[in-house]
C-alpha cells in the first residue's frame, strides 16, 4: 500500500488499497476502479472515462425482485420475530426463576461472550466455508436450543442453569452466523443493491422488534414463556425453507479463501492498512459502547426523571424503535452508502442524545427518541453497507466478524460503566455523556477520514446559500519555489 495520498513517488494504489475520498473529485485522467471504496459525494471529472454501469437502487424495495433474497428476507420476518419472543420470554423466566436482575445479566452476558471472544476466528471459517450451507447448520442449531428449552420449560424442570447453557450456545451459533448472513447478502443480490438490502433486513429486524415483545408479553400472559420458547423454535423452519429453495446458480460466486496458517492475522493486518475500514470500525465501536445503552437510560427517564413508571419505558422504546425503522426504511432508497452520511449521522446522533439529556418534559423527551433511533440506525446501516463495499470478497467474512464483534460486543461492555455513571450522577449525565462521546468520537474520525482522504475544509456559496464542501488539499510547494515567490 502507498504511504500515503501525498507520496508522489509511491505506486499507485490497487482498487482494494485506494482511501477514500468524502467531496473529492478524481483526477481527470483517472481510471475508475470498480471496487472502489465508497465516497461521500464523489463525481467523475468532465473528460475521465465512463464507470461501469452499476446497477442502483430504483426504489425502496427493489432489492425484493431478486428471487433468492426475497425468499431470504421472508425468513427472516418470521425468525426475527421469534428472536424477540425468546428475548423477552427467556429475561422473564430467568426473573421469575429467580428473582435476581443480576441473574438476567448474567444470562445476557452469556450470549455476548462467545462473539467477544471467538467472534474473529468466526469469521476466518466463514471465508472458507460456503455461506448458504453455513446458514443451514447455524440456523437449524438455533432452532434446536429453542426446541429444548420449550420442551424443560413446558415439562416443568426448567431450572436457570438451563437458560444460561441455552444463552452461551445461541452466542456460539451466532459466531457464525452473523458474519455468514452479513457476507451472504452481497452473493444474494450483488453490489448494486447491496445497500438496498441491508437496509431492508435492518427494516426488518426493527419491525420485528415492534411486533415480537408485544406478542411474547400477550403470550406469557395467557399460556406461559414455554410457549414463547417453541414458537421461536417453529420460527427457524421459515428461514431453512427459504435456504432450501434459493436456486444457488443465481447467487453471485465468490472465491472463497483457502485454509492456511496466519488468516486472522492477515485480516486485522488487512483492515489495519485500510483507514475507511478502521475509522468505520471504530465509530460504530464508540457508539455501540456508549451511546447505544437505551435500556440504562429509557428505564432511568421513565422511573426517576419522569416518574412515570413502566408505560412511559414501553412508549419510549416503542417510539426509538419506529424512530429506527424508519432510518432503515430511508437508508433503502439510497443507492450508494457514503462516508459523509455516515460521518453526518453519527454527529446528529451523539448532539441529539445531548439535547434529550435536557430535555426538561416527558412528551419533549418521547418525541427526541423518534430521530435518535433514526439516526443510530443511519449509522448502522451506513457503516455496515461501506464496509462491506469497501471489503475484498476474499476477506469479507474476517473484516465482517470484527465489525459485528465491535459493534454487538460494545454494550455489554459499556452498559456497567454507563451504568454507574447514571446511578451516581443522575440519568441526565449519563445520557449526555453517551452523546459526548458519540459527538466528539465522530467528529474526531470525520477528520481523520478526512486527512486520509487527502481533503481539506472549503467553504462557498452555491445559489446563494453558504455550502461546505471537501476539496483535494494543495500539494506544498517546493522551498525552492516558495523561496522565489
Amino acid at each position: 500500500m502507498s504511504s500515503g495520498p501525498g507520496a508522489a513517488s509511491a505506486p499507485a494504489p490497487t482498487a482494494h488499497e485506494t482511501q477514500p475520498g468524502l467531496d473529492a473529485e478524481p483526477a481527470p485522467d483517472a481510471e475508475p476502479a470498480p471496487n472502489a471504496e465508497p465516497s461521500l459525494d464523489t463525481e467523475p471529472a468532465p473528460d475521465a472515462p465512463p464507470a461501469p454501469e452499476t446497477p442502483r437502487a430504483s426504489s425502496m424495495f427493489s432489492s425484493l425482485r431478486i428471487r433468492n433474497y426475497r425468499l431470504f428476507f421472508a425468513g427472516q420476518v418470521v425468525s426475527n420475530t421469534g428472536t424477540w419472543m425468546q428475548r423477552i420470554a427467556q429475561d422473564w423466566l430467568v426473573l421469575s426463576l429467580t428473582g435476581s436482575s443480576a441473574a438476567v445479566g448474567i444470562t445476557t452476558a452469556l450470549q455476548f461472550l462467545p462473539m467477544l471472544l471467538f467472534g474473529l476466528y468466526g469469521g476466518v471459517l466463514v471465508d472458507r466455508l460456503p455461506k448458504r450451507p453455513t446458514l443451514l447448520v447455524t440456523q437449524s442449531a438455533m432452532a434446536v436450543t429453542g426446541l429444548l428449552l420449550a420442551a424443560l420449560t413446558l415439562t416443568g424442570d426448567v431450572r436457570v442453569w438451563h437458560v444460561y447453557v441455552a444463552a452461551f450456545a445461541v452466542g456460539l451459533a451466532t459466531v457464525l452466523d452473523n458474519p455468514a448472513r452479513q457476507s451472504f447478502v452481497s452473493e444474494m443480490v450483488g453490489p448494486g443493491q447491496l445497500q438496498n438490502a441491508v437496509s431492508l433486513n435492518s427494516a426488518n429486524f426493527q419491525s420485528a422488534r415492534l411486533i415480537g415483545p408485544a406478542v411474547a408479553g400477550v403470550m406469557i400472559t395467557g399460556v406461559g414463556t414455554g410457549w414463547a420458547f417453541l414458537a421461536n423454535g417453529l420460527s427457524f423452519v421459515a428461514p431453512i425453507t427459504g435456504l432450501l429453495l434459493m436456486r444457488t446458480r443465481e447467487l453471485h460466486a465468490v472465491q472463497r479463501a483457502p485454509r492456511g496458517k496466519g488468516q486472522l492475522r492477515e485480516g486485522l493486518r488487512y483492515v489495519a492498512g485500510r483507514p475507511d475500514l478502521t475509522w468505520s470500525i471504530v465509530l460504530v465501536g464508540f457508539i455501540g459502547t456508549f451511546g447505544f445503552n437505551f435500556p440504562v437510560w429509557l428505564s432511568a427517564f421513565a422511573g426517576h426523571v419522569f416518574h412515570a413508571g413502566a408505560g412511559a419505558y414501553s412508549l419510549f422504546n416503542i417510539v426509538t424503535a419506529t424512530g429506527s425503522l424508519a432510518g432503515a426504511l430511508l437508508a433503502a432508497r439510497r443507492g450508494t452508502a457514503r462516508l459523509r452520511v455516515l460521518i453526518l449521522a453519527a454527529v446528529s446522533f451523539g448532539a441529539l442524545e445531548i439535547v434529550a439529556a435536557l430535555a426538561p418534559q416527558y412528551w419533549m423527551f418521547a418525541l427526541l427518541m423518534a430521530p435518535i433511533g433514526m439516526f443510530g440506525m443511519t449509522v448502522n446501516v451506513t457503516a455496515n453497507t461501506a464496509v462491506q463495499m469497501a471489503t475484498d470478497p476474499a476477506m469479507r467474512g474476517r473484516v465482517m466478524s470484527l465489525f459485528m464483534m465491535v459493534f454487538m460486543g460494545g454494550t455489554p461492555l459499556g452498559a456497567p460503566l454507563v451504568g454507574w455513571v447514571t446511578d451516581a450522577y443522575g440519568a441526565r449525565t449519563g445520557f449526555a455523556l453517551g452523546g459526548a462521546v458519540s459527538l466528539v468520537s465522530a467528529v474526531a474520525i470525520g477528520l481523520a477520514l478526512t486527512r486520509a482522504g487527502g481533503l481539506r475544509v472549503a467553504v462557498g456559496w452555491r445559489r446563494g446559500h453558504p455550502r461546505v464542501t471537501l476539496v483535494p488539499r494543495e500539494p506544498r510547494k517546493p522551498r525552492e519555489e516558495l523561496a522565489a515567490v
